[in-house]
């Protein structure tokens, strides 16, 4: 089974504007309403591809309400737990020519919250793939992520974690499957400029050395490189396509990634389908189909 945590998840409130006026009233040309969170993400693409997955993590007031409300409509298994106190975060998205993101904090972490949070956690086992990511609860500890894996060393249970800085580092002595970086991550952890492709592949093997099984870095619209746990190293471009929305496209390429590793148990199948369910996403308003994929696959293979 695969679950997706998001621990601090979102309503995102999507604006489209031809420009952003700093300073002037603006209107927009169209908005969407969207449950949001980098975990949720990647259950929506998984989804999208045909297979489930359960979403964990917290959920708060009326706007938690209407977060699980479209979950649950969307055909995705939820068991959020509800805060006593606050509201589920907003998070404002604007694209106006560029993209504009304004996030907010979240509710405060509870302490009756997170011991039935740890609670859920004790059915997991060797069989079972779990995708940390995105941002803490306010009041959360930092290492977090670190917690949750230690706290089921010993049982098999296969992580994968996309987050950044300490927090990711944090957890690569307990071997995650699968960690996700991005440029700019790998440039902050190791605290140097990337000025060559070439140079990604190195970096991403030291992240290797340091616990990580697969290193997947997303190059945005450059493609990916990803040094995989079978010691061969993949690196693509993208497919061809026009970019509507970065939202998402990151965790698709994470959903896409496991989708393809538990279909044929392979590391390249994986990295290709990571890459183009990434990119179905950014060439797509929402979230890529499979019929999406498949037709982007067959540009990377043929």
């Amino acid at each position: 089974m695969i679950y997706t945590v998001t621990m601090n998840p979102s309503l995102d409130y999507l604006l489209s504007l031809p420009v952003l006026q700093a300073g002037e009233t603006n209107r927009s040309a169209a908005e969407r309403l969207v449950a949001g969170g980098k975990g949720i993400n990647v259950s929506k693409m998984l989804h999208n591809l045909g297979t489930e997955s359960t979403i964990l993590g917290f959920a708060g007031g009326f706007t938690g309400e209407e977060l699980c409300r479209q979950l649950t409509a969307a055909g995705l298994k939820q068991e959020l737990l509800f805060l006593q106190n606050g509201n589920t975060r907003i998070n404002v998205k604007l694209s106006a020519g560029q993209e504009t993101e304004v996030n907010a904090t979240g509710p405060q972490a509870e302490e009756a919250a997170l011991r039935a949070f740890y609670r859920k956690l004790e059915a997991l086992s060797a069989a079972d793939y779990v995708v940390l990511s995105g941002s803490l609860l306010p009041g959360m500890p930092r290492d977090s992520y670190r917690q949750i894996m230690q706290h089921l060393q010993g049982r098999g249970v296969h992580f994968i974690v996309d987050a950044t800085g300490e927090t990711l580092k944090e957890t690569l002595p307990l071997h995650p499957f699968l960690i996700k970086p991005n440029q700019r991550e790998l440039e902050e952890i190791f605290k140097t400029e990337i000025t060559e492709r070439s140079q990604v592949a190195g970096f991403a093997k030291r992240l290797q050395e340091m616990g990580a099984e697969n290193v997947l870095v997303s190059l945005a619209g450059e493609g990916a490189v990803c040094v995989a746990a079978d010691g061969r190293i993949f690196d693509s471009r993208p497919p061809e396509g026009k970019v509507e929305s970065s939202v998402g496209a990151g965790d698709s390429m994470v959903a896409g990634f496991l989708h393809g590793y538990l279909q044929a148990e392979d590391y390249k199948t994986a990295f290709l389908e990571g890459l183009c369910a990434g990119s179905a996403s950014a060439f797509s308003e929402g979230f890529g189909t499979k019929e999406q994929v498949e037709e982007l696959l067959g540009q990377i293979v043929s």
